[in-house]
C-alpha cells in the first residue's frame, strides 16, 4: 500500500442528527469505493492509491453538499510513500480491538 488518509467531514448544519445523517452518507460513499476503510469516532481512515484517495477526499465534500449541507469543512491527514510501506489500518488498531 502506498497511501492512507484519515478524513473528518464536518457539515455545517443546525443539529447533531443532521450531522450524523450527512456523515453517514459520506461513509456510505467511502464504503462504495471498495477500498479498505475504518470508521472511528472522529474520522474515517482509508487505504489505497494516492490519486484515488485524493479523488475520494474531494468527493466527500460533494457528497455532504448533495446530502443537504450548505457548507462543509474537512480535516484530512495523509500518509504517502511512493515506494510503498505505509502502515496499514490493521497494524495500527487491531491489537486495540481484540
Amino acid at each position: 500500500m502506498k497511501a492512507s488518509v484519515a478524513i473528518q467531514v464536518l457539515p455545517h448544519v443546525g443539529s447533531d442528527e443532521e450531522v450524523i445523517r450527512i456523515v453517514d452518507e459520506v461513509i456510505a460513499y467511502i464504503k462504495s469505493t471498495g477500498l479498505n476503510y475504518y470508521v472511528g469516532p472522529s474520522e474515517t481512515s482509508i487505504e489505497g492509491d494516492y490519486d484515488e484517495l485524493m479523488e475520494i477526499v474531494k468527493n466527500c465534500q460533494y457528497i455532504a453538499i448533495k446530502a443537504g449541507a450548505p457548507s462543509v469543512s474537512a480535516y484530512v491527514k495523509i500518509s504517502y510513500a511512493p515506494d510503498g510501506g505505509v502502515l496499514t489500518i490493521d497494524k495500527k488498531v487491531t491489537k486495540h480491538h481484540q
